[in-house]
């Protein structure tokens, strides 16, 4: 069986490169990392024009009525641009309930509602943090939170592991290493649960998904750059690239990558089908992708040399991209933990 992406699937690929590399070049990012409110919300509009955050939705709801492996793709070409975007958390929320309320997802596609979700404590919580829900109504802090400075409507999970739609009220803006993007404490209190899922595990797996495509777009963006770099600078009078040293360093850097994109495929092919293993896939691809990640993160900065740690190359900022993705929704060695108790390894 031979599995690839279809003609479609390669020009909505190369559609989304193309808004990329044109309405996202590093300058942009550098403004945004700044605090630049109308640079993200340039971005964010050419990203609502193309009718992206409403990809999952059913046709009949008007968004595209694609799968998960589309929103894949398309998250690995905002990985490669670093672009901040609310798309990760309107997939996530438009595939977790647009069965529970048409009216909603069919609002997500018409751009008329923006979501954040807070989906930490489906892996691990901190001391002192969670939401409680009684009688409807969700009170306490989560952490976290993607995508929530602007929202509309959130998407949490509470100490159960249950998951609720609401209001946003009050947040406190988290500083992280990544400066691209914005993570918030949420703080509830009395705030009605609009809608209420039991099972948590399906949109883990599509947002651990996600954040492994971030992580592949961003692995596969500093390898080009190693790559591009390689062919330029010159020592001893050749371009470094034609040293066996350095052609090892790339040459590893794409054996690692090109099997994950395999393993980040079928994860969502996994998904689309509701195959039984799409948990434990998405897990597993996130896990190995952080990994990869990582090594290629250090691999491409020691190719770029003392210049791989300067702002004039901008490598740093998918360094601390993939750093964040590593550790949101669990840690590689948490995830592997949550695959082997999924598959009865292990007890839970």
């Amino acid at each position: 069986m031979e599995f690839g992406l279809s003609e479609d699937q390669k020009l909505l690929q190369e559609t989304v490169r193309r808004f990329v590399a044109e309405q996202a070049p590093l300058d942009a990012i550098r403004k945004i990392a700044e605090g630049d409110e109308e640079a993200k919300q340039t971005i964010a509009a050419g990203i609502e024009e193309l009718g992206l955050n409403g990809i999952a939705v059913p046709e009949e709801l008007g968004g595209a009525g694609l799968g998960m492996l589309d929103a894949v793709l398309v998250q690995e070409c905002l990985g490669y641009g670093i672009v901040p975007s609310g798309f990760l958390a309107s997939v996530v929320a438009s595939t977790t309930f647009s069965s529970a309320d048409t009216a909603l997802a069919q609002a997500i596609a018409a751009g008329e509602v923006r979501f954040g979700i807070a989906l930490n404590d489906l892996v691990s919580r901190r001391d002192g943090a969670g939401l409680s829900a009684q009688n409807g109504v969700l009170s306490g802090t989560s952490m976290m939170a993607v995508s929530a400075e602007d929202a509309t409507h959130l998407l949490v999970c509470d100490v159960e592991r249950n998951l609720h739609v609401c209001a946003p009220q009050d947040y406190q803006v988290l500083p992280t290493i990544d400066r691209t993007r914005v993570f918030t404490e949420l703080k509830l209190s009395n705030a009605e649960s609009q809608i209420s899922l039991a099972d948590g595990k399906g949109a883990l797996a599509r947002a651990c998904l996600l954040l492994a495509a971030d992580s592949l777009g961003a692995s596969q963006a500093m390898l080009d750059k190693a790559v591009e770099y390689a062919k330029e600078r010159k020592q001893f009078g050749r371009v470094i690239g034609s040293f066996q040293a350095v052609k090892h360093l790339c040459a590893e850097m794409a054996a690692k990558i090109e099997p994950s994109r395999a393993l980040i495929w079928h994860a969502a092919h996994a998904l689309d089908m509701d195959e039984g293993e799409a948990l434990v896939m998405a897990l597993l691809a996130k896990a190995h992708i952080s990994e990869v990640a990582t090594f290629v993160a250090r691999t491409s900065t020691e190719v770029h040399g003392g210049m791989g740690f300067t702002d004039l190359v901008g490598l740093h900022y998918w360094f601390k991209r993939i750093g964040v993705n590593r550790q949101l929704l669990g840690s590689p060695a948490q995830l592997r933990q949550m695959a082997a108790v999924a598959q009865g390894l292990v007890a839970a």
